[in-house]
């Protein structure tokens, strides 16, 4: 088990990679890496180049990372998920009725579809007390390799802590953050070039 997650570490952090490479990353024997690499690739967690026979991660580790998401509501979903997830889910849920959680919950459509394209444009998302009462969040989206938002980090702590000059560093950690795990994903692309299009 240990060596399998550490093939999909190096993989993710490499792109395309032979199973003579993999070995030399495990330090075990190109037969060893071969077996554990078939495994993986039954399972469509990497896949195969036939013609370099090279290998990279496989699709299902997207569908399975988008099983965070959902598509539940906006309080499971979250401001970032709904910014840079498909317009369609973000119709709907726009769409429907939002729920008051605390007195600075936004509910008015044209408000949070203002804070929708500031996340866009900033590439994460802040929440001040809307959901509990003294609580203020930032959120960074997570991509799969397809480009698709399917997760996301967030930070939250009490109101005056994450307000106090805006906390350049705390959006700085959680944009990393978010931007490491997309990579491990697969994502190779930025966040620049997804909110330009």
């Amino acid at each position: 088990m240990e060596r399998a997650i550490t093939i999909l570490d190096v993989l993710a952090a490499g792109g395309w990679r032979t199973g003579a490479e993999i070995a030399r990353e495990l330090d075990v024997h190109r037969s060893t890496a071969l077996r554990l690499l078939g495994t993986l690739e039954r399972h469509a967690l990497v896949e195969r180049d036939p013609r370099s026979a090279k290998y990279r991660l496989g699709q299902r580790l997207a569908q399975l990372a988008s099983v965070v998401t959902g598509e539940s509501d906006l309080r499971s979903s979250g401001k970032v998920i709904i910014a840079f997830g498909p317009p369609a889910v973000r119709e709907r849920l726009l769409g429907g009725r939002l729920e008051r959680s605390t007195p600075h919950t936004i509910t008015g459509r044209a408000e949070l579809e203002a804070q929708l394209v500031d996340a866009l444009k900033d590439g994460f998302a802040r929440t001040y007390e809307e959901l509990e009462v003294g609580l203020d969040a930032i959120a960074a989206p997570v991509f799969a390799s397809s480009g698709e938002v399917v997760a996301a980090v967030d930070v939250s702590g009490p109101s005056h802590r994450l307000r106090a000059e805006g906390r350049p560093e705390l959006v700085r950690l959680t944009l990393d953050a978010a931007a490491d795990l997309s990579r491990r994903l697969g994502f190779r692309g930025s966040r620049a070039a997804l909110t330009a299009g």
